[in-house]
């Protein structure tokens, strides 16, 4: 006898036997139980979830004629009877299935409804099944609209078809329509097990998830690859054979991708990707399965309750990169790995291209530095309004500016500040290469150091400027909250600044770092403001936490929450504002500029003028 393959040999042969589509199998059901029967059916479904499977046990629902011959209509067909065998085996001769994607002309379509005007032979029904409907012409759908709305008392029409929207709303509005979901992988991978049960046949769990995986929905698709893999494993399914004959990465390579990448591990991303050269492993399922990794790291970060699955053995590794890698950069990497798939075919080999985006995810990930340790320029003062004499230097990180050193100045002036020309010296935003002399004031135990509670209020200028009087002062912002300058605000803003710069907290742990302002603090214990109750997570509490213990400062961190008027972020803010409207003033009162507006008319765009 020929071998059946799986998938005809376990075709559902009535509904207790049909999986995944329990919505349909309880409408049906309760209609045949009811007899209010519909004259025309409509399955839509991707391809092998059970359309003409569903079609064919309703036929023989229709016309089963019970064991003992003297059945009716039923939701359990008998399977025995005349009618019953003959559907199965596709001779029944009142089951009629049209294929429209060969047969899809007015002249096939009028050939069908010629039978329409007979009664059943063998049967209780005539049942006119015609699958992919929607392949169907315009014409031949117009020539069925009328027998579809009014068929005889003994017809019944099954359309079925894997794109819906393709179908005329005429068809549709004729029809009573069943949506038959994608196979969820536990459906499938559950159903492949008691397959393989009845056929005697070995099989690792592991190999048959990845099985259910590959199928994308459809247990069709599914039965087919397991017969590949068995004639590929000389009769038994293993993880190895199966992932060869798939072309899949091991979810180990995965893993230590994921972690390279969370730790900027650049030369293991590299080397991780020439063994998927190597062994001939596709690239695109090593971004399909990252991005079934990363969403699961999603959801035990959005959820951390949620229960795993303790049958995979990689749970307990999703969960510790999960634990160990910030929220927003698990979303960047999946949402990049889900782009990146479809740049593989423009590349010239699909290994070059995965390079690309594992280095982009490596380059795009929150407080990622974008040039290497060598290139750091040495970091220099923030600008001033009036150049001083540079001093002795000093080593300020470039990651943050140096706000401080400018503060304390406005604060006791609170006058305009007189703007040079280019001609007389650099533009007053340009860093300095010495030393601010506030720095150094600032660095001592001076009586100018920054007083505590000192108020910055930026004011607009009162003064007239000495230039010609087409000059006009520009005003300086007014917007923004209230900068109140404290010891412990000093310090903080140091701290923070050091740790970005040596790497230690990045993303959200940095965001809840730069918004917060030091209150107060004793040898164990700091209490810190913020406003932002949403950078409150416990996990940046506690890589917060380990950034200042690596610096010396073992504390616990407590939190309240209220208006911040000291913290390192509202420092940058008051400085970036100060530095716009300094170069907005120089260019206003700039004697081209100002001969320009006065003899042709220029006027300056507003938002155009940026400090360089």
């Amino acid at each position: 006898m020929s071998y059946l393959v799986l998938a005809r040999k376990y075709r559902p042969r009535n509904f207790t036997e049909l999986v995944g589509q329990e919505h349909v199998v309880q409408a049906l059901s309760n209609a045949l139980v009811q007899q209010r029967l519909h004259h025309a059916y409509l399955f839509t479904g991707t391809r092998g979830v059970g359309k003409t499977t569903v079609s064919r046990i309703l036929a023989k629902s229709l016309n089963c004629q019970g064991a003992d011959g003297q059945g009716g209509i039923t939701a359990e067909p008998c399977g025995v009877c005349q009618a019953c065998r003959d559907i199965d085996s596709g001779r029944f001769v009142d089951y009629t299935e049209l294929d429209a994607a060969s047969n899809r002309g007015v002249d096939e379509v009028q050939s069908l409804l010629e039978q329409a005007v007979y009664k059943p032979v063998q049967g209780r029904f005539k049942v006119f099944m015609i699958d992919e409907v929607h392949m169907l012409t315009n014409t031949a759908f117009n020539a069925m609209l009328k027998t579809l709305e009014e068929p005889p008392e003994y017809l019944k029409f099954v359309l079925a078809t894997t794109d819906p929207q393709k179908v005329p709303v005429t068809v549709l509005s004729r029809c009573l329509q069943f949506n038959l979901r994608p196979m969820a992988p536990e459906t499938v991978f559950e159903h492949l097990t008691r397959v393989l049960a009845q056929e005697n046949l070995p099989a690792e769990p592991l190999a048959l998830r990845m099985l259910a995986r590959a199928a994308r929905g459809s247990m069709r698709d599914a039965l087919s690859l397991t017969d590949q893999a068995i004639a590929f494993g000389n009769g038994q399914l293993q993880e190895v054979t199966v992932r060869q004959m798939l072309g899949s990465v091991d979810r180990g390579h995965v893993l230590r991708l994921i972690d390279a990448l969370d730790r900027s591990d650049g030369a293991e991303i590299v080397s991780l990707i020439d063994a998927l050269r190597r062994y001939g492993l596709s690239a695109a399922s090593a971004l399909e399965d990252m991005s079934l990794v990363l969403q699961r790291m999603a959801v035990i970060q959005a959820v951390p309750n949620s229960v795993e699955d303790e049958s995979d053995p990689d749970s307990a590794q999703i969960t510790r990169l999960a634990k160990g890698m910030a929220a927003d950069e698990t979303q960047l990497l999946y949402s990049l790995c889900l782009h990146g798939r479809g740049e593989l075919g423009l590349a010239p080999d699909e290994y070059v291209a995965l390079t690309m985006i594992l280095l982009r995810l490596l380059a795009f990930k929150p407080g990622a530095m974008t040039h290497t340790p060598a290139e750091k320029k040495s970091p220099r003062t923030p600008p001033l309004l009036t150049p001083e004499p540079p001093g002795e230097p000093h080593p300020a990180p470039a990651v943050l500016p140096v706000i401080a050193p400018v503060l304390p100045r406005l604060v006791a002036s609170q006058t305009s500040v007189q703007i040079e020309t280019a001609s007389e010296g650099p533009p007053p935003w340009d860093d300095l290469d010495g030393e601010d002399p506030y720095v150094a004031e600032l660095s001592d135990d001076s009586e100018t150091q920054i007083p505590p509670f000192q108020v910055l209020k930026v004011r607009e200028s009162s003064e007239p400027t000495e230039r010609t009087s087409h000059r006009r002062e520009t005003a300086k912002p007014q917007d923004g909250a209230e900068l109140i300058l404290t010891p412990e605000g000093e310090f903080w803003n140091a701290l923070v600044r050091d740790m970005v710069d040596r790497e230690l907290i990045n993303a959200l742990v940095r965001e809840l770092a730069l918004q917060s302002q030091l209150i107060a603090r004793n040898s164990d214990r700091w209490h810190l403001k913020l406003e932002r109750e949403s950078l409150n997570q416990a996990t940046s509490r506690e890589r917060l936490k380990a950034a200042l213990a690596t610096l010396g400062h073992a504390v616990e961190l407590d939190f309240e929450f209220g208006k911040v008027t000291d913290s390192p972020l509202l420092r940058h803010t008051v400085a970036l504002k100060e530095k716009q409207w300094a170069a907005q003033t120089l260019i206003e009162n700039d004697p081209m500029v100002q001969d320009l507006v006065r003899d042709f008319g220029a006027k300056i765009v507003p938002g155009s003028v940026k400090p360089i």
